[in-house]
């Protein structure tokens, strides 16, 4: 018997627009979807959803089949009349989705896969799962989770987002977790993959230890015509440590305009780092200012330098501070390394460490622009002195 999935629907620009479906992984709701769904709305109808024993879903007592899972998705499209879909499934979502395309292909337009299996190893891990899962609940096991789930450099730099999906696995229903762990159990779509017609997109992240490259390229060379890609830096939520790739992706997949959404999904990516680094204050105010003339510009170093280079993960924040800094007092860039120092101050970043960087930089860059550095510097931390006495008295 299906259940009535809670689920999140956003219309596309337009009524004939296309509809993709989104369903995620074993102890998610439908918010790991976020970095996809502002984006890809421009230019298609979304529909995210929780599987039953998730999110805001009912949790009847289990044990589930990946079957049923599946048949609760095919019962929220024929309640909103919506026909045929592009499937983007992760994990547990992956497995749903494989076996909508494998029994329901005239409801799949196209089918994406990322960071899932045709089988997710032996059954008895998945039963001592379930078993752990309803004696100590799904808070006993979040913090190993969360280990498959991002690589360890970006948990490092982002404990943000790192308890966001932390808390997303403990709200995950004990019941509604073991069921799905059950369902994994069992699943095993190997010999069926030649019956998925539909233009199959396969992704996976390099790191993922749950989901490994290996596993994914089994169903890519057991579906006729797939594509394969793997993603690097990615663990098993690729979807979030790879935004942008993952949303160009599938935009070009689905056949929308890959290069409108790709540039999107870059900015959007960009502007969080950007305000992560220099502050809302100042990017609001850049935001304020900005005119018809000077928004490519905007645009451009949004993008670029914030969406790419300093979302690489090869250096970490605190890192490319101090690069910044550095560089901007060698070149005597006193407009930028004002802002810097500024943002640099109201990050939390020592006063001895803006020092070091400047008698750094004289010795090797000369010491007019480090004494400039200074008076610079020295400037902002009495005006954030006085700023915090002010706030305190």
């Amino acid at each position: 018997m299906t259940v009535a999935l809670a689920h999140e629907r956003i219309e596309g620009p337009s009524a004939d627009a296309d509809t993709v479906v989104l369903i995620g992984s074993l102890g998610s709701d439908r918010s790991m979807w976020n970095p996809q769904i502002g984006t890809l709305s421009a230019a298609v109808h979304i529909l995210a959803v929780d599987l039953r024993g998730h999110g805001r879903s009912p949790v009847p007592p289990g044990p589930y089949s990946v079957a049923e899972l599946a048949e609760d998705v095919v019962a929220l499209l024929d309640s909103l009349e919506v026909n045929r879909v592009h499937l983007v499934g992760l994990s547990l979502g992956g497995a749903v989705s494989q076996w909508l395309a494998i029994h329901r292909p005239e409801r799949v337009r196209t089918l994406t896969l990322l960071c899932t299996s045709a089988k997710f190893g032996e059954p008895a891990q998945w039963l001592d799962r379930a078993a752990a899962v309803r004696t100590a609940g799904t808070a006993s096991l979040a913090d190993a989770v969360l280990e498959r789930w991002f690589t360890p450099e970006l948990a490092a730099r982002d404990a943000d987002l790192v308890e966001r999906h932390r808390r997303m696995i403990a709200d995950t229903s004990d019941e509604g977790y073991a069921a799905c762990c059950e369902a994994l159990s069992e699943w095993d779509s190997r010999s069926d993959l030649n019956r998925i017609t539909a233009p199959t997109l396969v992704i996976a992240g390099r790191q993922d230890p749950s989901t490994t490259p290996e596993d994914l390229k089994i169903i890519a060379d057991g579906v006729a015509g797939s594509t394969f890609r793997v993603l690097d830096p990615a663990a098993h939520l690729a979807n979030v440590e790879q935004a942008g790739p993952v949303t160009a992706a599938v935009a070009a997949h689905i056949g929308s305009d890959a290069y409108t959404v790709g540039r999107a999904a870059a900015h959007d990516a960009g502007m969080t780092v950007r305000r992560s680094v220099l502050g809302d204050a100042h990017v609001d105010r850049s935001i304020a200012g900005r005119t018809e003339f000077t928004a490519p510009f905007q645009d451009f170093i949004t993008r670029t330098a914030w969406g790419d280079i300093w979302n690489r993960p090869g250096l970490d924040h605190h890192t490319r501070r101090l690069l910044t800094l550095a560089i901007l007092t060698a070149v005597g860039n006193q407009h930028e390394l004002d802002m810097h120092i500024r943002a640099a101050l109201r990050a939390g970043l020592a006063p001895d460490e803006l020092a070091e960087v400047f008698l750094h930089t004289a010795v090797y860059a000369g010491v007019p622009n480090s004494n400039s550095a200074f008076a610079l510097a020295n400037a902002a931390i009495a005006e954030s002195s006085a700023e915090t006495e002010s706030g305190t008295s």
